[in-house]
């Protein structure tokens, strides 16, 4: 149910910047995802639709970035990607890890329209 919260979020900055830029609309929105955040892009996407009707961002789409998740070793500093579950270093065998990557939502990008459609003047 989180993913109302953060799409609600996601909409809220989304108009902000279509309003602060004078846009008529907004077309796509550009998110990073980070492979720990257990944020569900299908939930966000759902939640989307719903609440973009009749705002400015109505019908823009939504791009997800998967990023993958990357850990250090705290003992011997091994970098690697996480497969997938929570496995010990590769090198070392070690359990003692930190997050580098992986743990990230935000919105990279949005692309808007700022030009006038249906101008009687053009």
């Amino acid at each position: 149910m989180h993913e109302l919260a953060i799409t609600e979020s996601i909409l809220e900055i989304a108009t902000q910047t279509a309003k602060e830029h004078a846009a008529t609309k907004v077309t796509d929105i550009y998110l990073r995802l980070g492979q720990l955040s257990s944020i569900v892009d299908e939930s966000v996407q759902f939640y989307w639709d719903v609440i973009s009707q009749g705002t400015l961002a109505e019908g823009a789409q939504l791009h997800f970035m998967h990023v993958p998740a990357r850990l250090r070793c705290k003992d011997c500093g091994t970098e690697f990607e996480l497969t997938e579950e929570m496995n010990p270093c590769p090198a070392c065998q070690s359990i003692a890890l930190e997050i580098i990557q992986g743990e990230e939502f935000q919105v990279d990008a949005i692309e808007i329209l700022d030009e006038v459609i249906n101008d009687p003047k053009s």
